[in-house]
């Protein structure tokens, strides 16, 4: 039931949602279509929204008794009791339709079920008209002339093609977060977005494709649901990760954003970013959404607990799936030569531009990078030979200039480096003095490599053991020219027994996988069971990476 607010909660209530473009009135439209439980909405707008917009649903409607009070100030359905802590719903501040109607001209066509005929309501400013009419069950929610009446405002809008290209992601985004529901995405005449009811998965097929959408593992957890990409599957930005409080969607807080980024790991590459879809449910008790106009940010309380559920839920589903890798802790009770990662045996049939392998293996094709796989083997023998802490004296101790900041990080790190076999000095002047080096290390075909060892020990990270070991690996691995099919066997065996198989130290992929079902769907076949082999099984979704712009 729609009622006025009382002036004690209208005062407590932040500044009401401001309609500043049409994506504004389109939030505030589709927030009201979801809270009146439609399972269908659709969008439309010309000229960028200036001309009109239009969302219509087929939700509960509202009452014609109640339709006149609707586009009035500090009125809602939404609130039952005095307590803002009581909100569950998504559009709430009392005001969003006072100020669509005040920005422009407001067509609402309106029906709840078991009501004989539609209600028609205008509203343009304080003039306000409702009549009879005919109509579905639903509401549709019509806009016109917007900022006609505000010059100074409409000068300020972006060109039609910036505000589609707003609408079309922030629609998306509900998309991916209410996967169940029917959407489409109308603009001047063009479907640009339609999506068919399904599961999260199927979302991101209609937002960003079919390929991303067959890289994507299931998150399943205690308060926390939705999907996250196989490590594979990365981009340079972090425009992918979506995340929804208590359904709504929000900018992804920095302390849960890193959580997610934690639980990858050594499987996501330096600077790169996962496509995460990720629902978090919370008490609402502990979200304060008044903190934003347009209600993109939300205030959480508990935020570290929040964190760690939400790291703890991608890490599970991340462990679960062959290709992703488990991860060390799962391994921890596995001995060296024992296979601790379900590495498949694989037998190399060729070798393509003298760095990458091809092999065959679980009836499928594979391809594996050299250089990312020599690395890892490397890597995992130096960690094994770190433990022994075997140094070699420097026959001339090197003298190395160090910046302000790794001379702190000496002073805090050398007894640490010490258990390695690196043994500093602090010589004063801004220099260190090397004096050993561990063992397993010495030999490597480094030019700098007391340079090498210092850099990356006292570089600005929380683990400069595996800097070290890191950095260390990529000198002496296989390049590019140097690959060949003898040895290639030598080198997969090597590769499945280590801990963590699937990835290079740096996060890269050492393999991919080509089922035959991606054979036969690109030779146009019409499936596996065409093929020669006559196998009848369904192989597992594609593994070739997206590395997007």
């Amino acid at each position: 039931m729609i009622r006025r607010l009382s002036p004690e909660l209208t005062r407590r209530i932040a500044a009401g949602e401001v309609i500043t473009r049409p994506l504004d009135a389109v939030r505030e439209l589709i927030e009201n279509a979801l809270d009146a439980t439609a399972t269908r909405i659709e969008i439309e707008l010309g000229g960028g929204g200036l001309d009109f917009l239009e969302v219509r649903d087929n939700g509960v409607g509202i009452p014609e008794a109640e339709v006149a009070l609707a586009p009035l100030r500090h009125t809602t359905s939404k609130l039952a009791g005095e307590s803002l802590a009581d909100i569950a719903t998504l559009g709430f501040r009392g005001e969003a339709l006072w100020s669509i109607a005040w920005a422009g001209e407001l067509s609402l066509l309106t029906r709840p079920p078991g009501q004989l005929g539609a209600t028609l309501l205008r509203a343009r400013g304080d003039r306000i008209t409702t009549e009879r009419a005919r109509g579905p069950q639903g509401t549709r929610a019509r806009v016109t002339g917007l900022f006609a009446e505000l010059p100074a405002r409409l000068r300020t809008q972006a060109s039609p093609a910036a505000e589609y290209r707003e609408v079309l992601a922030l629609v998306g985004r509900y998309v991916l977060h209410r996967p169940e529901l029917h959407w489409r995405v109308v603009l001047d005449g063009e479907t640009r977005l339609s999506h068919a009811p399904g599961d999260v998965r199927a979302a991101v097929a209609s937002v960003y494709g079919a390929l991303p959408a067959n890289r994507l593992l299931t998150v399943d957890a205690a308060g926390v649901h939705g999907a996250v990409s196989r490590p594979e599957l990365t981009r340079p930005r972090r425009d992918r990760m979506h995340l929804a409080v208590n359904g709504r969607p929000v900018e992804f807080p920095a302390e849960l954003e890193r959580a997610v980024l934690r639980a990858y790991g050594e499987l996501l590459p330096q600077g790169q970013a996962p496509l995460a879809v990720l629902s978090l449910e919370v008490p609402p008790a502990w979200i304060d959404p008044n903190v934003h106009p347009h209600k993109a940010r939300v205030a959480l309380a508990r935020l570290d607990e929040l964190a760690a559920r939400l790291e703890a839920a991608v890490r599970a589903a991340l462990a679960a799936h062959p290709l992703a890798g488990a991860l060390p802790a799962l391994r921890a009770a596995q001995t060296p030569s024992t296979p601790a990662s379900g590495f498949p045996e694989l037998r190399p049939i060729g070798v393509y531009r003298d760095l990458y392998l091809l092999a065959e293996g679980e009836g499928d094709l594979w391809l594996i990078d050299a250089h990312a796989a020599h690395e890892r083997v490397l890597f995992e023998r130096f960690d094994a030979a770190f433990a022994r802490a075997e140094s070699v004296e420097l026959a001339l101790p090197e003298m190395l200039q160090l910046t302000p900041e790794q001379q702190a990080r000496l002073h805090e790190r050398a007894p640490e480096l010490a258990a390695w076999g690196l043994l500093l000095e602090d010589f004063g002047a801004g220099l260190a003095r090397v004096r050993a080096v561990p063992a397993v290390l010495a030999g490597l075909p480094l030019p700098r490599l007391a340079e090498s060892l210092l850099e990356a020990a006292l570089a600005d990270t929380p683990d400069p053991r595996r800097a070290v070991l890191a950095r260390m690996a990529c000198a002496p691995a296989l390049k590019a020219g140097a690959v060949r099919l003898e040895g290639a066997a030598e080198l997969l065996g090597d590769l499945a027994v280590c801990a963590q198989p699937w990835a290079c130290p740096h996060g890269r992929p050492t393999v991919l996988r080509l089922s035959e079902r991606d054979l036969a769907h690109a030779f146009g076949r019409r499936g596996v069971r065409d093929l020669p082999s006559g196998r009848d099984r369904v192989p597992e979704l594609p593994q070739n990476p997206e590395r997007s712009p």
